[in-house]
Protein backbone atom coordinates (compact mmCIF):
# COMPACT_ATOMS: atom_id res chain seq x y z
CA UNK A 1 0.00 0.00 0.00
CA UNK A 2 3.39 2.22 0.08
CA UNK A 3 3.82 5.23 2.81
CA UNK A 4 1.44 4.56 5.68
CA UNK A 5 0.57 7.70 7.67
CA UNK A 6 1.39 7.18 11.97
CA UNK A 7 1.81 10.77 12.97
CA UNK A 8 1.24 14.33 12.27
CA UNK A 9 2.59 17.22 14.29
CA UNK A 10 0.01 19.97 14.98
CA UNK A 11 0.16 23.50 16.68
CA UNK A 12 -2.32 23.39 19.21
CA UNK A 13 -2.24 23.04 22.82
CA UNK A 14 -3.30 19.77 24.23
CA UNK A 15 -6.18 21.64 26.31
CA UNK A 16 -7.90 22.27 22.80
CA UNK A 17 -8.03 18.90 22.31
CA UNK A 18 -9.31 17.99 25.51
CA UNK A 19 -12.19 20.22 25.13
CA UNK A 20 -13.23 18.48 21.92
CA UNK A 21 -13.75 15.12 23.66
CA UNK A 22 -10.53 14.00 22.74
CA UNK A 23 -8.48 11.89 25.32
CA UNK A 24 -4.75 13.36 25.81
CA UNK A 25 -2.16 11.39 26.82
CA UNK A 26 1.60 12.82 27.20
CA UNK A 27 0.80 15.64 24.80
CA UNK A 28 -0.60 13.49 22.14
CA UNK A 29 -3.96 12.62 21.08
CA UNK A 30 -4.51 9.36 18.76
CA UNK A 31 -7.42 8.96 15.81
CA UNK A 32 -6.97 5.52 15.23
CA UNK A 33 -3.84 4.40 14.89
CA UNK A 34 -2.26 7.79 13.86
CA UNK A 35 -0.90 10.11 16.60
CA UNK A 36 -0.94 13.52 16.95
CA UNK A 37 1.56 15.29 18.86
CA UNK A 38 0.10 18.80 20.30
CA UNK A 39 3.14 20.36 20.11
CA UNK A 40 1.83 23.88 21.43
CA UNK A 41 0.82 27.54 20.04
CA UNK A 42 4.36 28.46 19.97
CA UNK A 43 5.36 26.11 16.98
CA UNK A 44 3.29 27.29 14.96
CA UNK A 45 -0.33 26.70 14.32
CA UNK A 46 -2.20 23.96 12.16
CA UNK A 47 -0.81 20.69 10.73
CA UNK A 48 3.30 21.13 10.98
CA UNK A 49 4.23 18.14 9.38
CA UNK A 50 3.21 14.13 8.26
CA UNK A 51 5.02 11.31 9.36
CA UNK A 52 5.82 8.15 8.20
CA UNK A 53 7.87 5.18 9.56
CA UNK A 54 9.64 5.09 5.81
CA UNK A 55 8.99 8.44 4.63
CA UNK A 56 8.41 8.55 0.33
CA UNK A 57 10.54 11.26 0.32
CA UNK A 58 13.25 13.28 2.04
CA UNK A 59 12.53 17.17 3.47
CA UNK A 60 9.17 18.17 2.54
CA UNK A 61 6.54 16.80 -0.35
CA UNK A 62 5.03 19.47 -2.65
CA UNK A 63 5.45 22.37 0.44
CA UNK A 64 4.45 20.04 3.23
CA UNK A 65 7.03 19.05 5.43
CA UNK A 66 7.75 15.16 6.51
CA UNK A 67 9.24 13.72 9.39
CA UNK A 68 10.41 10.02 10.10
CA UNK A 69 8.24 8.73 12.57
CA UNK A 70 8.61 5.65 15.07
CA UNK A 71 4.77 3.24 15.40
CA UNK A 72 3.56 3.23 18.47
CA UNK A 73 0.44 1.47 19.94
CA UNK A 74 -2.49 3.86 21.01
CA UNK A 75 -3.66 4.13 24.62
CA UNK A 76 -6.70 1.66 24.83
CA UNK A 77 -8.86 4.66 26.34
CA UNK A 78 -11.63 5.29 24.87
CA UNK A 79 -12.19 9.15 23.72
CA UNK A 80 -15.70 10.68 25.10
CA UNK A 81 -16.54 12.13 21.84
CA UNK A 82 -17.14 8.62 20.49
CA UNK A 83 -14.18 8.54 17.63
CA UNK A 84 -12.99 5.42 16.66
CA UNK A 85 -10.89 6.08 13.20
CA UNK A 86 -9.10 8.19 11.46
CA UNK A 87 -11.18 8.39 8.02
CA UNK A 88 -9.20 10.85 5.97
CA UNK A 89 -7.01 13.65 5.76
CA UNK A 90 -7.33 16.85 3.51
CA UNK A 91 -4.77 18.89 1.77
CA UNK A 92 -5.32 21.93 -1.18
CA UNK A 93 -3.44 22.32 -3.61
CA UNK A 94 -3.69 25.62 -6.42
CA UNK A 95 -2.10 23.09 -9.27
CA UNK A 96 -3.48 19.36 -8.95
CA UNK A 97 -1.99 18.06 -11.91
CA UNK A 98 1.66 19.19 -10.06
CA UNK A 99 0.86 17.92 -6.89
CA UNK A 100 0.05 14.53 -8.57
CA UNK A 101 2.61 14.19 -10.38
CA UNK A 102 4.50 14.73 -6.86
CA UNK A 103 2.74 12.39 -4.86
CA UNK A 104 3.24 9.67 -7.34
CA UNK A 105 6.89 10.16 -7.92
CA UNK A 106 7.47 9.47 -4.35
CA UNK A 107 4.90 6.01 -4.97
CA UNK A 108 2.05 7.52 -3.61
CA UNK A 109 -0.92 6.25 -5.97
CA UNK A 110 -3.74 7.70 -7.49
CA UNK A 111 -6.92 5.86 -6.46
CA UNK A 112 -9.74 8.58 -8.28
CA UNK A 113 -10.93 11.56 -9.51
CA UNK A 114 -14.15 13.24 -8.04
CA UNK A 115 -15.58 16.64 -9.84
CA UNK A 116 -17.44 18.63 -7.45
CA UNK A 117 -19.92 21.06 -9.84
CA UNK A 118 -20.26 24.30 -8.13
CA UNK A 119 -21.08 27.33 -10.32
CA UNK A 120 -18.70 29.82 -8.88
CA UNK A 121 -15.50 27.59 -7.96
CA UNK A 122 -15.49 23.98 -10.11
CA UNK A 123 -13.38 21.77 -7.64
CA UNK A 124 -11.68 18.62 -7.97
CA UNK A 125 -11.13 15.54 -5.29
CA UNK A 126 -8.40 13.02 -5.77
CA UNK A 127 -7.91 10.18 -3.64
CA UNK A 128 -4.84 8.30 -2.16
CA UNK A 129 -4.15 5.69 0.90
CA UNK A 130 -1.66 6.44 2.95
CA UNK A 131 -2.02 3.01 4.96
CA UNK A 132 -5.33 2.89 6.54
CA UNK A 133 -5.74 7.01 6.10
CA UNK A 134 -7.29 8.31 2.95
CA UNK A 135 -5.57 11.10 1.66
CA UNK A 136 -8.42 13.72 -0.16
CA UNK A 137 -6.30 16.55 -1.98
CA UNK A 138 -8.93 18.98 -3.41
CA UNK A 139 -8.17 22.08 -5.57
CA UNK A 140 -9.19 23.84 -8.81
CA UNK A 141 -9.95 21.83 -12.22
CA UNK A 142 -7.23 24.11 -13.60
CA UNK A 143 -4.06 25.75 -11.36
CA UNK A 144 -4.91 28.89 -10.15
CA UNK A 145 -1.56 29.18 -8.82
CA UNK A 146 2.37 27.91 -8.19
CA UNK A 147 1.94 28.07 -4.54
CA UNK A 148 2.36 25.13 -1.85
CA UNK A 149 -0.08 22.27 -1.16
CA UNK A 150 -1.40 23.20 2.14
CA UNK A 151 -2.96 20.72 5.18
CA UNK A 152 -6.55 21.80 5.98
CA UNK A 153 -8.22 19.66 8.46
CA UNK A 154 -9.10 15.45 9.72
CA UNK A 155 -12.19 13.86 9.18
CA UNK A 156 -13.09 10.99 11.90
CA UNK A 157 -15.20 8.11 11.85
CA UNK A 158 -17.34 7.59 15.23
CA UNK A 159 -19.60 5.04 16.69
CA UNK A 160 -22.76 7.52 16.95
CA UNK A 161 -22.48 10.22 14.77
CA UNK A 162 -25.92 11.47 17.43
CA UNK A 163 -24.42 10.35 20.44
CA UNK A 164 -20.76 12.60 19.31
CA UNK A 165 -23.19 15.77 18.26
CA UNK A 166 -24.81 15.29 21.50
CA UNK A 167 -21.89 15.49 23.67
CA UNK A 168 -20.43 18.51 21.98
CA UNK A 169 -23.54 20.74 22.12
CA UNK A 170 -23.18 24.04 20.69
CA UNK A 171 -19.51 23.00 19.62
CA UNK A 172 -20.77 20.96 16.96
CA UNK A 173 -22.71 21.19 14.06
CA UNK A 174 -25.63 19.51 13.40
CA UNK A 175 -25.37 15.87 11.59
CA UNK A 176 -26.62 15.40 7.74
CA UNK A 177 -26.15 13.33 5.39
CA UNK A 178 -22.54 13.11 3.77
CA UNK A 179 -21.59 13.24 0.09
CA UNK A 180 -20.93 9.08 0.43
CA UNK A 181 -24.19 7.35 0.19
CA UNK A 182 -25.29 6.00 3.52
CA UNK A 183 -23.03 8.20 5.04
CA UNK A 184 -23.79 11.33 7.70
CA UNK A 185 -21.32 13.91 9.00
CA UNK A 186 -20.98 16.79 11.16
CA UNK A 187 -18.25 19.74 12.08
CA UNK A 188 -16.42 20.64 14.91
CA UNK A 189 -16.46 24.46 15.33
CA UNK A 190 -12.92 23.95 16.30
CA UNK A 191 -11.65 27.62 16.70
CA UNK A 192 -13.73 28.78 19.69
CA UNK A 193 -12.00 25.67 21.14
CA UNK A 194 -8.93 27.21 20.46
CA UNK A 195 -7.78 24.37 17.69
CA UNK A 196 -6.54 25.30 14.73
CA UNK A 197 -7.28 22.08 12.63
CA UNK A 198 -10.82 21.65 11.21
CA UNK A 199 -12.48 18.45 11.88
CA UNK A 200 -15.39 16.52 10.60
CA UNK A 201 -17.16 13.45 12.69
CA UNK A 202 -18.29 10.80 9.84
CA UNK A 203 -20.56 7.51 10.55
CA UNK A 204 -19.47 4.61 9.89
CA UNK A 205 -18.34 3.38 6.36
CA UNK A 206 -21.47 1.19 4.27
CA UNK A 207 -20.05 -1.82 2.99
CA UNK A 208 -21.29 -2.46 -0.46
CA UNK A 209 -23.97 -4.35 -1.78
CA UNK A 210 -23.42 -8.01 -2.45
Amino acid sequence: MGAALIELQVGDEPAAWQRAGFHVEDGSTWIGDVRLRLVGESNGRGIASWGFEAPPVAGELDGLPVHAATPAAPPSTPHPNGVTGFDHLVVSSPDLDRTIEAYTDAGLELRRTRDIDTPDAPRRQCFFWIGEVILELVGPREPSGDGPSRFFGVACTVADLDATAASLGESCSAPKDAVQPGRRIATLRHKPLGMSVPVAFMSAHVPPAS
